[in-house]
């Protein structure tokens, strides 16, 4: 049995009805080829404490796909650990073959999880019947809450307002983060489906909470995830002229962050800034120098924006 299973069983206290607000996918660091799990507990505790609603590990810019399964299992255990029982943790798992997910879903059974997050199954490119039975057979095989991950340009297939609608009606299912590039979707599913609505484009950021999606799962923001929190803010309380100041200020280096493969981007800054190693596995490679320097100068004006103060677990 999980070590978390009798400390920490799942509770009403860590469960997560609802996904809205910021949640960060988490990069995973890297020391020398290995896991540097002190500096994953670093940054773990770090977010955990900036404002943002919840983390992501083991998402596309954890770099899963290259983490084999023992790794998964610490990398998630460590980050629990560091960030205690009752802030919300989502696992990203992935896969083309149903019966593979299903029983790495049943892996973390015990563990006390806001949710999964799952994608449609990549390079297969099945019909969207095929999609609703792969998720419906996961449904089947978990008590965690799941959230959709809609990320075409990776898998090479949508998930069509329908398919979300229809799997919807399944208790299980209860948000799907959208990366999908098209704010038409957002509309289609804010209006279409009773999921909570997530950002996956953060350069799309600004337009679909302006439009009601209910948060975002945002990469870069463990960059600076009191300004994600910030915006966030800001837009719920209808201050749409700072909101839109703000994340002028913010664009510029957004672009940069994802102006190469995700994580390269994100774990340059955040080794800017010291927190960890800038070191990926192959085929993922560390941004170029050219990019770097173009990355350095456009996070100066981000960074240099005061903290926002807005939520008392605040750090700077």
């Amino acid at each position: 049995m999980n070590q978390y299973a009798c400390e920490h069983a799942m509770s009403c206290e860590r469960i997560t009805a609802h996904f809205q607000g910021i949640w960060v996918p988490m990069v995973t660091p890297f020391r020398d080829g290995a896991i540097d799990f002190d500096a994953a507990q670093r940054l773990a505790s770090e977010l955990a404490a900036s404002g943002v609603n919840g983390l992501v590990v083991c998402g596309t810019t954890g770099e899963a796909a290259m983490l084999s399964q023992a790794e998964q299992g610490r990398l998630l255990d460590s980050v629990l650990e560091a960030v205690g029982p009752h802030f919300p943790v989502v696992m990203g798992i992935g896969g083309s073959d149903t019966r593979a997910v299903t029983a790495a879903v049943q892996r973390y059974h015990d563990h006390p999880l806001a949710g999964l997050l799952i994608s449609a199954p990549a390079y297969v490119r099945p019909s969207q019947e095929g999609i609703v039975r792969h998720f419906q057979a996961i449904a089947a095989a978990t008590d965690h809450s799941i959230v959709l991950y809609n990320v075409p340009a990776r898998t090479g297939v949508q998930i069509t307002t329908a398919t979300a609608a229809l799997l919807a009606r399944d208790s299980h299912f209860v948000a799907i983060k959208e990366a999908g590039g098209q704010l038409d979707q957002f509309g289609q599913l804010l209006r279409d489906t009773h999921l909570d609505v997530l950002c996956g484009d953060d350069a799309l950021l600004l337009a679909s909470l302006s439009m009601g999606a209910h948060g975002a799962m945002s990469a870069a923001a463990q960059v600076r995830p009191d300004l994600y929190a910030q915006l966030y803010d800001l837009v719920k309380a209808n201050r749409h002229a700072d909101a839109c100041a703000l994340f002028k200020t913010m664009l510029p280096a957004i672009r940069l962050l994802f102006a190469e493969p995700n994580p390269g981007p994100i774990k340059a800054a955040l080794a800017m800034q010291g927190k960890l190693h800038d070191e990926l596995r192959l085929p993922m490679t560390p941004m170029s120098g050219a990019g770097q320097q173009k990355l350095a100068q456009a996070l100066e004006p981000m960074l240099a924006l005061p903290c926002w103060q807005g939520s008392l677990k605040t750090l700077c």
